[in-house]
Formats: C-alpha cells, sequence, structure tokens
C-alpha cells in the first residue's frame, strides 16, 4: 500500500502506446550523466521500448556503450545542454549526475521542450548541499545534524567554532565524497577548506560544516514515486532498508535488508514520504538517513538511482533501475524484495596508477586500456552476479565494477558478495 497519495501537476502521463525506437512515434529519453547507474537505467529504459540518448563529459562512457545515440559535452555549460536538448528533443531528461547546468534544466522545462526527471527543481535543489538542508531542516523541519554554511576560509574557522568539534565539512556542490573532510580540531580547519575546494564542482564554494550524528547505522531508503494505475494520483512506496559502509565518502558494500525496529522503519519512511513530496515528481529517490534507535535524522537526497542500490539486482523483484524506468513512463511499480542480498565495489586497486606501464596509457592520473582478471573465479561463489562497468580508464579508488550476490540471510550474502568482489582484479 502506499504511503501518500497527491495529484502532481508534473506527474507523466500514462503511456498507452509504445513507438519502435528509431522511429518518428518513438518515446526518446536523454540522460545527462552516464556511468554505471545511468547504464542501468539505459537497459532498463531500453526493454520497454524507449530510445535512449546518453550524454556525458568523456567518451566511451558506460552508458554510451548501449544507448541508442551518445553525446560528449561539457554539461555544466548552459548552451551546450541546450544545444542537445533541441538536437535530439527528448520527451524526457533523467539527469544522472550533480554536475550539470541545472538553470538550464529549469528552462527547458519551463519551455516545455521536454520533462526533467522528476523536477527541475527538485534537481536543483539536491545538486547543492545547502537547497536541501535548508529545505529539510528549516522548511520541513526534519531532524538533521547541527549545521551552518560558510564562504571563506575565516567563516569556517567561526562555523566550526560555533558547531563544535569533532565535524564534518562538505563543498555544498560535490558528489561521492569528493572534498568531504573529518576535523577533529581547530589545526585541521585550513587543510579542510583546501580540500573542499579542491573537490568542489566550482571554483570559490561554499561548504557546509555539520555536527557528527550519534547514531547506530544509516541506511538508504529507496522511495519511488509513482502513477498508482487505479487512481492516476502519485503514491510513493518503499523499499526494504538498505545498510551500507562507507570510505572515504563513498560506499564500498551494501546490503539489504538492514535490520530495524518497526518504529525506526516509520518514522523513516516518514521522513522519506515528507522530502520527496516537497520535491515532487516522479521517480527513485535515494534517501539517506541516520538511525538511532527509534531516532532517524536526515542526511541527504539523490533524486535517482542510488549507488547503495545496486543491490537490488539481485535482491529484488524490479531493480531499482526497472522501477525508476516504470515511474519515469507512469507505469506501475512494485518494490517487493526477493531475497536477503549485497553489494561489494570493485576497484581500481593498488596496481593501477599514473605509470600506465605495458598495454595503458596514462591520462591525468587514470590509466587507460584496463583489464579484468578472475572473473570466473568471481562467479563461482554461489548465487554471484558481477557488473562491470565497462569505465575506458581507471584509478585506485575508481568504481570499475561491483559484485551482487544473494543468501538467505544478510551475513552470508554480504560474505558472498565481499568474496566475489575481492576475486576481481583490474589490470593494465
Amino acid at each position: 500500500m502506499p504511503m501518500t497519495a497527491a495529484h502532481d501537476p508534473l506527474a507523466p502521463p500514462v503511456v498507452h502506446r509504445f513507438g519502435t525506437p528509431g522511429s518518428d512515434g518513438a518515446t526518446r529519453a536523454m540522460l545527462l550523466g552516464s556511468g554505471e547507474l545511468g547504464k542501468e537505467v539505459t537497459i532498463a529504459l531500453q526493454r520497454l521500448g524507449v530510445e535512449v540518448i546518453a550524454v556525458d563529459r568523456y567518451a566511451g562512457a558506460p552508458a554510451h556503450q548501449v544507448a541508442h545515440r551518445a553525446h560528449t559535452i561539457d554539461m555544466t555549460d548552459a548552451a551546450e545542454v541546450r544545444r542537445v536538448v533541441e538536437l535530439e528533443r527528448p520527451h524526457v531528461i533523467l539527469p544522472e549526475i550533480e554536475a550539470i547546468a541545472t538553470a538550464a534544466l529549469a528552462q527547458i522545462e519551463q519551455d516545455g521542450l521536454a520533462r526533467v526527471v522528476p523536477t527541475a527543481r527538485a534537481v536543483q535543489l539536491t545538486m547543492d548541499r545547502e537547497g536541501i538542508r535548508r529545505l529539510a531542516a528549516e522548511e520541513l523541519g526534519l531532524p538533521t545534524s547541527r549545521y551552518a554554511f560558510a564562504s571563506s576560509l575565516e567563516d569556517l574557522q567561526e562555523a566550526c567554532a560555533e558547531i563544535g568539534f569533532p565535524c564534518l565539512v562538505k563543498p555544498t556542490m560535490s558528489s561521492s565524497g569528493k572534498g568531504q573532510s573529518s576535523l577533529r580540531g581547530p589545526q585541521d580547519v585550513e587543510a579542510a577548506w583546501d580540500y573542499a575546494q579542491s573537490g568542489a564542482r566550482v571554483a570559490g564554494a561554499r561548504v557546509i560544516v555539520e555536527s557528527f550524528v550519534d547514531f547506530e547505522y544509516e541506511i538508504t531508503l529507496l522511495t519511488v514515486r509513482s502513477v498508482d494505475p487505479d487512481t492516476g494520483e502519485i503514491r510513493t512506496d518503499f523499499c526494504e532498508p538498505i545498510g551500507h559502509r562507507q570510505e572515504r565518502g563513498d560506499y564500498v558494500e551494501s546490503w539489504q535488508p538492514q535490520a530495524m525496529t518497526q518504529d525506526a522503519y516509520d518514522s523513516a519512511r516518514s521522513v522519506a514520504a515528507r522530502i520527496t513530496g516537497a520535491l515532487g515528481g516522479v521517480g527513485v529517490f535515494g534517501v539517506e538517513l541516520f538511525v538511532k534507535g527509534v531516532d532517524v535524522y536526515f542526511s541527504e537526497v539523490s533524486p535517482r538511482p542510488h549507488d547503495t542500490g545496486l543491490v537490488t539486482l539481485r535482491s529484488q523483484v524490479l531493480s531499482e533501475f526497472e522501477m525508476h524506468a516504470r515511474a519515469v513512463l507512469g507505469l506501475p511499480v512494485v518494490t517487493t524484495m526477493a531475497s536477503p542480498g549485497a553489494s561489494a565495489v570493485i576497484y581500481g586497486g593498488t596496481g593501477i596508477g599514473p605509470d600506465a606501464g605495458e598495454g595503458g596509457t596514462a591520462q591525468g592520473g587514470m590509466v587507460e586500456g584496463v583489464g579484468f582478471e578472475g572473473v570466473a573465479r568471481a562467479l563461482a561463489v554461489p548465487e554471484s552476479e558481477l557488473r562491470l562497468f565497462g569505465k575506458p580508464s581507471a584509478s585506485e579508488f575508481r568504481r570499475m565494477g561491483v559484485a551482487v550476490a544473494t543468501a538467505e540471510d544478510v551475513e552470508l550474502a554480504r560474505e558472498r558478495a565481499r568474496e566475489a568482489a575481492s576475486r576481481v582484479t583490474v589490470v593494465r
């Protein structure tokens, strides 16, 4: 049963007729950002007969390899974004990364050129930690960590003193843990400011200072807003909670379900429903939450499939990518879990570095022309599966693939996923 149901003027029409890709009657979707998550979304859309155009900042991105057409542009350039949209005339635009000229998307939506998923406003808010935190804490009154914003080193020193140590510093606009620091005392502030600027998407970026939340565990609650086929209204459904472990601000493993009390789960669903309802539109939202006992604190939200949700490739009847594709097209969605499952990331590894050596070339600290060994051994792990993303270059901590596994319980699934991932080696 849905937790909420309400009319949304930006809800997609239910698609009653699916054309053939390449024909005048095709339903066209454009991805802005074509990484591993976009690749899975592309495949899910194509299985429903959608013509997909994948756009990214570099050629040969994972979704480029499977889309009907691909473009390589600077997605922070508003004129370039507008140009490629006018060229391809997609019916729907799916932003898949943070580094996008969001003002251009707002204008595109306003001009009626295409529908932005979930909405242009939601994309703008969630790609700026300041915007989404003010919405969550100040407008909706959701529980969050204490926070302050800073625009200079001096501002940051004052903000850290106000929040207290230890604390976290993050660029307001960054992704995948880039530019994030944990500060133990005043001696760490200057280095944290410099690191935040190096990891931000824009020069002179503002930063957010957050107090540590004394939590027991953190979850991603995949929240799906879709059109109810019986009523035509928006409904909100939830997946079983996903637990995850992070290093360097980036996830390294996830599992489903994360054990939690019913009261905590109910609180988590309430927080997720309120923030996604405020953002509007349809699709999968990855709502990140801290949990201690029955207390739930809002952390962040992504208006698209979440990296920790890669576990759903095996654990659910419909993966998060299939749910997203259905919701975007106005089709019914189910969030049923099929089996306990887990995922574990495959990184470039310590053998990858700027000196490419034989069989590869180095570009900007990345190594091109890499390969994978140990695939057969990895797939020999019971109930395991791999996704090798096909990225054209690698570095030590670049995510190059993921192992997913199922089992009768979460702990065994985690063991299997970690073991399968450990058997794969990225080589030059």
